[in-house]
Order: structure tokens, then C-alpha cells, then sequence
């Protein structure tokens, strides 16, 4: 049979019509010996069926399968031992005229050549041409291998694979769209305790593997960038109450980041989560510029309202122009198109909506939330912000009169 395929054709055809699944999972179906390679078989193929027939899995196959047709060669060991042959002679024998065994090299005309040693094609096409095939005995008589062995029919899997030393099928496949990788490995997860058998577990190997293992660190990598963040602002502005102040900010960019996630239809994958932690340094910096001001307008002798109202003021500008220009070269991620433009939707999103709401919402929040913490920790600390006086003028301390001062004879000639 022949198979012939119109290049035209098949040029014209799209790659979404060829069903391409790039990515997705490798999950391990592993026995611990208590059932058989049916079992395995037939629990691997149920899953397969169930996840194609369900709406959160797709792409999923196994090449696992426990009924290929085989020949199965079994030797008589009694008669060997009786007759005199050796168990591994008949053995390489077979591996021999059956399959080909390597004798050595050899040079001919400035070329190498690999010498392999094996019956001729028309001798070795069914097992019945085991009947044409001689062993030597012990004895040197030469021994037919179909005395000594039997050949029979029958069924098995074609490769029997070990993970972590339990008997194992491979099943491949990827969450179905829309759907992140998390959802696809819980729904894979769902399945097998639906269809499994007593004795077998699962594991996770590739990509898969290292999201289980990553997970729930995004938490850790998330408090440790605010932490970091917190103890550099400590050491800068010498106090622990101003940076708590600034990173007030940082909860409404996460708010905003995830509003604009979810509102766009997008998952909370990694990228996103790279996008929130780079909010935090971003939110940071307008809340920054609000309280540096202020704080210097404090020492200035502003009261904290006063300091607080004039420094959202002049640092309206200046927060507006930073934050837009920077929400503007975010933008061709968002609006992204091409081969990894999930990715850079994920990203794109995530610092768009959280600039644009930590811009609007902390130029209001950032004042207010400083005169409370501000007036809370000098109530506790009994310490007032008083003005300071301001200092007199040099012209106006020449003029003071310091006569009753100086000696009778020079108070004298200058009044002379």
C-alpha cells in the first residue's frame, strides 16, 4: 500500500489544523507489583478515554501496551543438561543466526569495516527456522535448537519501563485551553484516583516535576523581595515606621494587577507572578517621592498635615510623568502577538493594572495613611513636631543697641 501526499496541500494547512500540542505534562503511572501489565494497560488507556471525553484535558496518549504479539522461545533445560549442551551455547546461538553477533574489524582500501555474523535473510524469517539451526554438545555432535526448545505465540508489552524501580506507562498530555498548568495536573491527578488499582501511584517527571516541586514559593520569593525592600528603605531613611509607610502602596498594585488579570481572562501563572514582584519596587517608588518630600517639609517646620498636603502637591508631577511613561513601555507587551505572547500578556497585564491603580489611588491613600502613622508613633513616643523659630536677620541684629557694652571714652567719640 501506498500513501501519496500533495505538497499543496499540505502547504496550505495551517498548524492549528494539524493539532500541534507543544509543552504540556509527562505523567507517571507506576505499579508496585501487584498487579499486572494488563492491569497497567488497561488503567493507562481508561484514563486516556476519559480525559479525551472530559472537557479539562487534551493531547493525552500513552504508547504504553501490554498485548503486541510475540514468539515466545521456551529452552528446555533438563534435555539440555542431559544431551549436553550448555544453557548460555544455546542461548548465544540463537542470538547469533536470529539476530547478529560482532566478530571484529577489518581495513580495506583506506576503509574500516565492522564484521557481523548472522543467518542469511530467507533463514531467519518465522520461528519455524529455528528447525534449521545446530548447536554444538559438549560431545561435538551437533544438536538441532528445535530438540531443545519450543516456540509459541503470545502477547506482552513491547518495552517494560522502571521509574524509581517500580513498573511504570507514560502518559503525555496538556491542560485543555484556557486552563493553566496547575488546573491540568489536578484534573490528571482527579483522574487517577478515579481509575486507579490498589498498589499503584503516580509521579510527575520534566516540566511537571519542577512545578510541583516550585509550588507554593512564589509566597516565599514574593515576602522575601518586600523584606528586602523593607530593610534597604530602614537603612536609608534610619527608622522602621517610614518604610511601612511606603510599602502601604504595594497592596493596591496587587489589587490592580489581579483585577486587570482576571477582568482579561488570564491565569495567575508564573509570569504573572514575576509581574508582582516587580510591582513591589514600582509601587514603592511614587510612595517614596510623597514621603521624602514630606518628611523633609516636617523638618522644615510644616506641621504633618500641612507637610503631607504640599508634598502630594509638588510631587503630583513628577509621580504622573514617571508612571505613565512607564505604563506606556509596557504596552507592546500587552498588546502582544506571536510565538510567546501569553507570556508576555501575563506580564504585560500584571504591571499595567497594577501602575495604573497604585498611581491613582496612592497619590490619596499615601498623605493620609503618613499623617496617621506619623501622628500615631509621635503620640507614642510623647514627641511633638513643634516649628522651629525663625532665626533673626543679620541687618536686623546690627542695628540692636549694645552701647551700655563698650568703654566710657569710646561711647563718647562716637557719639562726638
Amino acid at each position: 500500500m501506498r500513501i501519496w501526499l500533495d505538497p499543496n496541500k499540505l502547504a496550505a494547512r495551517s498548524l492549528t489544523a494539524l493539532d500541534v500540542t507543544v509543552g504540556g505534562f509527562q505523567f507517571i503511572l507506576q505499579d508496585g507489583g501487584r498487579n499486572t501489565f494488563g492491569d497497567i494497560d488497561r488503567v493507562a488507556h481508561t484514563m486516556v478515554g476519559q480525559a479525551r471525553a472530559g472537557h479539562e484535558l487534551t493531547g493525552l496518549n500513552t504508547t504504553f501496551t501490554s498485548n503486541d504479539p510475540q514468539v515466545r522461545v521456551t529452552i528446555d533445560r533438563e534435555k539440555a543438561k542431559a544431551i549436553g549442551v550448555p544453557f548460555n551455547q544455546i542461548t548465544a546461538a540463537m542470538g547469533t543466526f536470529m539476530g547478529s553477533s560482532y566478530v571484529n574489524d577489518f581495513d580495506f582500501n583506506n576503509r574500516s569495516y565492522r564484521v557481523y555474523v548472522q543467518a542469511d535473510a530467507q533463514f531467519r524469517r518465522t520461528a519455524k527456522d529455528l528447525s534449521q539451526f545446530y548447536v554444538r554438545s559438549n560431545s561435538g555432535q551437533m544438536i538441532p535448537l528445535d530438540n531443545l526448545s519450543s516456540v509459541s505465540e503470545t502477547s506482552g508489552p513491547q518495552v517494560i519501563n522502571h521509574y524509581n524501580l517500580f513498573r511504570s506507562a507514560e502518559i503525555d498530555g496538556s491542560p485543555a485551553p484556557g486552563l493553566s498548568s496547575g488546573q491540568g495536573l489536578d484534573a490528571m491527578q482527579r483522574l487517577f484516583e478515579k481509575n486507579k488499582l490498589q498498589g499503584m501511584t503516580f509521579s510527575w517527571t520534566g516540566l511537571a516535576l519542577e512545578e510541583v516541586e516550585s509550588a507554593g514559593k512564589a509566597i516565599i520569593i514574593f515576602g522575601l523581595g518586600l523584606l528586602v525592600v523593607y530593610l534597604t528603605l530602614s537603612a536609608q531613611y534610619e527608622s522602621f515606621a517610614l518604610p511601612f509607610i511606603i510599602l502601604l502602596a504595594v497592596p493596591a498594585a496587587i489589587l490592580g494587577a489581579l483585577s486587570l488579570i482576571a477582568g482579561r481572562g488570564l491565569v495567575d501563572d508564573v509570569y504573572v507572578q514575576i509581574g508582582l514582584v516587580m510591582l513591589i519596587g514600582l509601587s514603592a517608588k511614587n510612595s517614596i517621592l510623597i514621603v521624602e518630600f514630606a518628611e523633609q517639609l516636617l523638618a522644615q517646620g510644616k506641621s504633618i498635615i500641612e507637610a503631607a498636603i504640599e508634598a502630594a502637591e509638588l510631587r503630583l508631577r513628577p509621580i504622573l510623568m514617571t508612571s505613565i511613561a512607564f505604563i506606556l513601555g509596557v504596552l507592546p507587551l500587552y498588546f502582544a502577538t506571536g510565538a510567546g505572547a501569553l507570556g508576555r500578556h501575563s506580564v504585560g497585564t500584571a504591571i499595567v493594572g497594577g501602575m495604573l491603580l497604585s498611581t491613582v489611588l496612592n497619590l490619596f491613600f499615601i498623605p493620609v495613611l503618613y499623617v496617621i502613622l506619623k501622628s500615631l508613633l509621635e503620640r507614642f513616643s510623647g514627641k511633638k513636631s513643634a516649628p522651629t523659630p525663625p532665626s533673626e536677620s543679620p541687618r536686623r541684629a546690627a542695628y540692636v543697641d549694645r552701647t551700655h557694652e563698650l568703654p566710657a571714652q569710646t561711647v563718647a567719640r562716637l557719639s562726638s
